[in-house]
């Protein structure tokens, strides 16, 4: 389900709760709210808050540590693209065939994930970052099938062979983690939670627009958060986009004669 979608659930959920709280007001018994039975829901509420604030904190964190992790692999993918050119450009003009596919591949791959001609384009849901791993695995072959003719090529065609296998290996990374690493439990409980507190909010609080009005904030800014964590998790889409600077630079590298 797509980012959007799950915060307008959360949002939804969270003021099913408020009403509830609200119904469950009229239909009580007096003794129920009595100002003992008012400090125990206070409690209670409050500790559902706490719970509350600290998976949050923790979503917001584990997002981050995402976020951060798949833009070091880009900017990583976009360095080794470059040495890797470069390193072909020393070998000479045998390497030739391997640099044009690379330079391909690298901008297809860019395309596919940040769109054409758009530098703030993004694809909504890449299923791949980039062409398939046998087009990547081409590369491979071409270097492996290059016959060095003095010592200096063949450092050159090793290096070359340790930095395709590096772009292979940050490429199942990326793939790897595209779904995102939000663990959909926590999520699950974590709604629980705020839909209880905004249950327990209602319950007692008195019906004038103020209540309302804050209850429907908490429902929003709780939706908002959970957009936000989602967003960091999946930066090849969505609102908060991975920049492409970094691929793009790489290409430039590459388009230079």
């Amino acid at each position: 389900m797509a980012p959007f979608a799950i915060s307008i659930l959360v949002l939804v959920v969270v003021l099913a709760g408020a009403w509830l709280g609200n119904l469950l007001r009229s239909q009580l018994p007096t003794h129920h709210l009595s100002a003992e039975s008012v400090d125990v829901v206070k409690v209670g509420t409050g500790l559902m808050a706490t719970l509350a604030a600290l998976v949050i904190a923790f979503l917001v964190g584990t997002a981050n540590t995402s976020l951060h992790t798949k833009s070091d692999e880009v900017q990583r993918l976009a360095a080794n693209a470059i040495m890797l050119d470069r390193t072909l450009r020393q070998y000479g003009p045998e390497a030739g065939p391997a640099r044009t596919l690379l330079r391909e591949l690298l901008g297809a791959a860019v395309e596919r994930v940040w769109g054409k001609g758009s530098p703030n384009a993004v694809l909504i849901n890449p299923a791949v970052v980039g062409p398939t791993t046998s087009h990547f695995e081409k590369i491979q072959d071409l270097l492996m099938a290059l016959a060095p003719a003095n010592d200096t090529q063949r450092l050159l065609r090793e290096r070359a062979l340790q930095l395709g296998d590096q772009i292979m290996q940050i490429r199942w990374l990326l793939l790897e983690q595209t779904e995102g690493s939000i663990p959909v439990p926590f999520l699950v409980v974590l709604l629980f939670w705020l839909t209880g507190i905004s249950c327990g909010l209602s319950l007692f609080a008195p019906r004038n627009g103020t209540v309302r009005t804050v209850i429907v904030i908490y429902a929003i800014s709780v939706a908002s958060a959970i957009l936000l964590i989602l967003e960091m998790d999946r930066p090849f889409g969505g609102l908060l986009k991975m920049s492409d600077v970094p691929m793009r630079t790489a290409l430039q590298y590459l388009d230079a004669p």
